[in-house]
Order: structure tokens, then sequence, then C-alpha cells
């Protein structure tokens, strides 16, 4: 699919890569290349004091380790998607239409980056819900263990425990990110994501470049993007039916980076309940979000068809 956004100047220091089906497809491609985002953990959950990580019975769970985990999972997903093209065996199929009449296709390389990256969330946090793009079929269980260290870099960043109620996490996997391109050999299209929501708003995010040559991890900030070639935009508008695995990890980012992003009426999105969002969404940064909700009224009927 081709980029949809409004560009109405340059921006030197944000930047939405607007490609597919993800709104934040690969957000600075080359740059942010498996990088994460920390929107929120500096202040509400937790309180500093140390509690359980995770409980099968529900209990708290620690958002630093909840990143931690998203990042490997985004990595051993990405590892399959990466062996699974390699191998040029990808299985594909359709696994019917989308609302637009596209083919919604399917690759052995989105099955095995889904069950990697599933069953790793699930054995280290039991008690969260997870959603993701993929059927995750019972027969084909998998236990992946994770060590349970928090990499030096988030430790740095975030010092203190940051506790919230398992019940309140949703988590939201997109195992391969650009399936069409990715069965096109387009590489640098393909992204593999984790978002984790409290109480339906994002506030991590993880998105994962599978065949970038960056697989550094760091502590998003809003640095000069080194490839000067990358598309930059203020303003994106997408107005169908849309996946919340296809936003979540963006719609973080974007938060951490004083962006926002809501429905075409304003609504702040909700990453709890239904996995689509019917309403069209509007992205922004550095705008004045609210006034360009006013300027859009027919769009978000638009979105509805």
């Amino acid at each position: 699919m081709a980029p949809m956004g409004i560009r109405l100047s340059p921006l030197g220091v944000a930047v939405f890569c607007l490609l597919g089906l993800g709104v934040l497809y690969h957000l600075y491609s080359g740059f942010l290349a498996g990088r994460f985002s920390l929107f929120g953990l500096g202040g509400e959950p937790g309180g500093g004091a140390a509690g359980p990580a995770a409980s099968a019975d529900g209990g708290t769970v620690d958002l630093r380790e909840m990143l931690a985990v998203s990042v490997l999972a985004a990595v051993r997903g990405g590892e399959e998607v990466r062996r699974v093209r390699e191998s040029n065996v990808l299985h594909e199929k359709s696994k019917g239409k989308t609302r637009e009449g596209a083919d919604d296709k399917m690759t052995s390389g989105d099955v095995l980056s889904n069950r990697k990256m599933f069953y790793l969330l699930k054995t280290a946090f039991p008690s969260v819900q997870i959603n993701t793009e993929e059927h995750v079929d019972a027969a084909d269980q998998e236990v992946i263990l994770w060590d349970r260290k928090i990499p030096e870099d988030i430790l740095k960043e975030i010092a203190t425990p940051q506790e919230v109620p398992a019940e309140s996490v949703t988590v939201w996997i997109d195992p391969l990110d650009a399936t069409q391109e990715y069965t096109e050999d387009l590489r640098k299209y393909v992204t593999t994501m984790v978002c984790v929501a409290v109480n339906g708003k994002p506030v991590l995010g993880v998105i994962h470049k599978p065949f970038s040559e960056y697989t550094g991890y760091k502590v998003l900030a809003l640095l000069d993007v080194p490839d000067k070639s990358q598309e930059k935009a203020d303003l994106y508008i997408h107005v169908t039916y849309i996946k919340k695995w296809d936003i979540c990890a963006g719609n973080a980012i974007l938060k951490a980076l004083g962006g926002h992003m809501t429905t075409l009426s304003g609504e702040e999105i909700s990453y709890t309940g239904s996995d689509g969002i019917e309403g069209g969404l509007l992205a922004s940064i550095r705008m004045n979000h609210q006034a360009l909700v006013r300027k859009l009224p027919d769009l978000e009927k638009t979105g509805h068809k």
C-alpha cells in the first residue's frame, strides 16, 4: 500500500514512517530499529516499592520486566522471520480478504514468529491478557523461558520497580508487520512489534526490524535522524478499519515523542476489548491535535463505511 500522509513542513527530530497497514511501520527507519519507548514509566505506576514481578494468581507485574521481555520477544520473533525469509520457503497463503478487498496474507514467518513471541510473553507473565494477530494453536504450545534479568540500559533509566496490577495489563503482538512486502522480499519494511497497555493506555512500545544492521536497544530520545532521505511528516490520517496490533506500539512511541493519536472524532484509543478500530485514526506531532480533529468532520463518517 502506498504511504498515506499530509506533509505540512519538514521535521528534523520526529519522524512518522507510514508504510503499509502499521501507522508507524518502522519509525525512524534505520535508527529506531529494535529500539523502544518508555512512556509514562517515570510517574504513576509503581512508587518505588519492590513487589512480585509476575504472579500466576494475578498479583502485580513490574513494567521494567515487561519491557525487557517485550524487547526479547520482538527479537526472537524477528529471528524466525529472518530465518524463514532466507530459506525462501514461505508457505504463503491467504487468510481471506481485507475490508478493502485485498488478500490478507500469512506465511510461515508470521506463524513461527507468533509462536515464539506469544509463548515467551505468556510463560513470563501468565496472568496478563495477550492479544496477537495470528491464531495461537494450543496443540502447538511451547514453553520459552526467560532468565528474569533486566538489561542494564533499562535499569539505568528506570531504577525502581514500576508495579501495576496484572489484570490492568493488555499486550498486543504483531509477529510480522508488512507481510505483503515480506513475500515480495522487500525486507526493509518488515517489523515485529509488541505493545503493552495499562488500563487501555499504551505505555510501552517495541518496534524491531529483523533485517536491519541495527540490533542494539537504547531508550528512545529526540535525536537527529541519520537517514536524510527518510520520509518526514507532521500528520497521518487513516480513514478505514485498522487493527490495534498494527498501531499500539507506534502509539506508545508517538506519545513518548510528545505526539498524539486518536480516532478521527478525537477520542483516545483504548487498547482493551475489540481488536480493531472502526472510526479511522489521526496521528500528529507538534501540532494542535484537537484543532485538526475539528477540521476533519467528514472523514470520521468515511471510516465507518
